[in-house]
């Protein structure tokens, strides 16, 4: 390899055999290294004391220094061919550029002296500006992953009146509702009065579907229909379409108390089905979101076949929401092409899961395991992000060991006998401690923190809940002691690889992890650190302590071999 040096008095050519020291008179130089750009190398570089750190490998053929103080230096280069080169140049300014240096200085730091605290201010604004920016940019990208949301694969559909942009989803709830005695009642009563009434109905309807997050589709006349289950995906959505309309009812049966009247009253028949349905959105001037499907057809079947003031649902959707509901079997209906489905009446809310005795208000128990349902979504969300966005070689820290976390989590949960909504928590807490690697390797805690905080409640985690869940997290960092019980099971399910019998193999999967990401360290200064933190190291529940303690001590004289070697 040859380089040419330039300074304002001399061009030097020189080999990579070159060894004595070069005197540049002046604080600015050039070094090029002789290669056409079609056949420049990767390379880097370093000025040694100007800049110790190697520059990151680029294709570059040379650099200028500029303002380098009187010294001596070492130039070094390297090439990814493999040549590499060292330069030791010596930087003597004349006296006159110090003397111009010199007074450069003095009228700068009159200068600031004089502007000192405009510029301070201006420097803090500066700041803060930069660190407001800095977290917006952050948090924007915290709420954009948060955000990503799977929601239904992409079908082709075409209907008559123009190209349907569709998707596709296995599982929609859909509810048709009809209001009974409607067209009796519009041959006697005023078209204002009854346009009235029917936005009194449907204006609750619409608040209720709202409350669960469900999705309307349209009136037509004196019917109504929504669906649950979609733009967003969800397992709930048949629990909570049978809780719209169980409210629905209820609404009808209170208005036919209250307004009675010459003309009869209002009733309502509702039917509900759940299984895959096509959605988008239709026309070319007038465009309209819609439904379709066998789904569709089966729900509005289960309407038309139903008793006015009852919710006659499907077999499919009587057994995703079983749990949750008192039902009555009543009878079989045949269904073209189908053949025969079961039907059911949906009664009421079981009572040791309601607010009131006539089973429509769910209470916390009711929440709790509905979150629990809910929290099969959560995961799938969390394990396809693990899965396609965390950091590169994190051998340790990746979708495996969440997925162990979350084991073990539940072992010793339901070991301890903890309550279900505390298992919910540290279930959550588990999934979503080691989140924070898709964003950056440190601090990966605190970022775990702030997604957990953007998120949970989309999944309708409640305030306390997500303070519990982010002090679990927190807790999850090196050297935090548990304050509490949860605290400690957490810690156990953190560190459960400790007591392990492939505790060995995944010590050294972390141990390389390390090495990439922060201080390096040879293997056996690892053993040696695991060995004392073992030694120190004591798990905090009994079922912990049962399950990993021998396995722990074992482990400790495996790691007692390895450093003897």
């Amino acid at each position: 390899m040859k380089i040419l040096l330039e300074d304002s008095s001399q061009n030097l050519t020189l080999d990579a055999s070159s060894d004595s020291l070069i005197t540049i008179s002046g604080n600015s130089f050039s070094l090029y290294w002789n290669e056409p750009k079609e056949d420049w190398n990767l390379t880097r570089y370093r000025l040694i004391p100007k800049n110790i750190n190697w520059t990151k490998w680029k294709k570059k053929s040379g650099q200028t220094y500029f303002n380098v103080a009187d010294g001596q230096y070492i130039f070094q280069i390297q090439q990814a061919n493999g040549n590499e080169m060292e330069l030791h140049i010596l930087v003597d300014n004349p006296f006159w550029t110090a003397t111009l240096t010199g007074y450069i200085i003095l009228v700068s730091i009159t200068l600031l002296l004089v502007t000192f605290l405009i510029f301070f201010y201006r420097q803090k604004i500066k700041a803060t500006t930069r660190q407001v920016e800095l977290r917006l940019k952050k948090e924007y990208r915290m709420k954009f992953k948060a955000g990503q949301e799977k929601s239904g694969e992409l079908a082709n559909a075409v209907k008559s009146q123009g190209r349907v942009r569709s998707r596709k989803y296995q599982k929609v709830t859909v509810l048709f509702a009809d209001i009974q005695g409607f067209t009796k009642i519009v041959e006697h009563i005023n078209p204002e009065k009854l346009i009235d009434e029917l936005d009194r109905f449907f204006i609750y309807f619409d608040e209720v579907v709202e409350k669960y997050h469900i999705e309307k589709i349209k009136t037509i006349g004196d019917a109504y229909m929504c669906a649950g289950g979609l733009p967003n995906k969800n397992r709930t959505n048949p629990i909570e379409v049978a809780l719209a309309g169980l409210e629905m009812q209820r609404f009808m049966e209170e208005s036919k108390k209250k307004h009675s009247g010459e003309y009869g009253y209002w009733e309502l028949r509702v039917g509900i089905h759940t299984g895959p349905v096509i959605s988008g959105e239709i026309g070319r001037k007038n465009v309209s979101f819609d439904i379709w499907g066998d789904t569709v057809n089966i729900a509005s079947r289960m309407e038309s076949s139903g008793t006015v003031g009852m919710i006659n649902v499907t077999g499919i959707t009587y057994q995703l929401i079983k749990e949750f509901f008192i039902c009555e079997y009543r009878g079989k209906m045949p269904i073209k092409y189908k053949g025969e489905t079961d039907m059911y009446y949906v009664r009421k809310i079981k009572p040791e899961l309601s607010e009131d005795e006539l089973g429509i208000e769910p209470n916390s128990k009711f929440f709790i395991k509905l979150q629990h349902i809910r929290f099969g979504d959560l995961e799938e969300h969390i394990m396809n992000k693990l899965d396609s966005e965390l950091l590169d070689e994190l051998h340790y820290h990746n979708k495996k060991h969440t997925q162990d976390v979350l084991t073990q989590i539940e072992i010793i949960g339901r070991s301890e006998n903890v309550s279900e909504e505390d298992l919910l928590l540290l279930k959550t807490a588990a999934l979503l401690h080691d989140i924070g690697f898709i964003f950056e390797y440190n601090n990966h805690e605190d970022n775990s923190i702030a997604f957990a905080k953007e998120i949970l409640p989309k999944y309708n985690y409640i305030d306390y809940q997500i303070q519990q869940i982010i002090e679990l997290i927190d807790v999850t960092k090196v050297g935090k002691r548990p304050r509490n019980f949860m605290e400690k099971i957490m810690k156990d399910a953190d560190l459960d690889y400790l007591g392990r019998a492939d505790f060995i193999p995944v010590s050294e999967s972390l141990y390389r992890e390390l090495n990439i990401h922060s201080k390096e360290m040879n293997l056996e200064e690892w053993n040696k650190m695991q060995f004392e933190f073992i030694s120190n190291h004591t798990y905090y529940t009994n079922t912990a302590r049962n399950l990993r303690q021998v396995n722990k001590e074992r482990q400790l004289q495996k790691l007692k071999e390895l450093i003897e070697l």
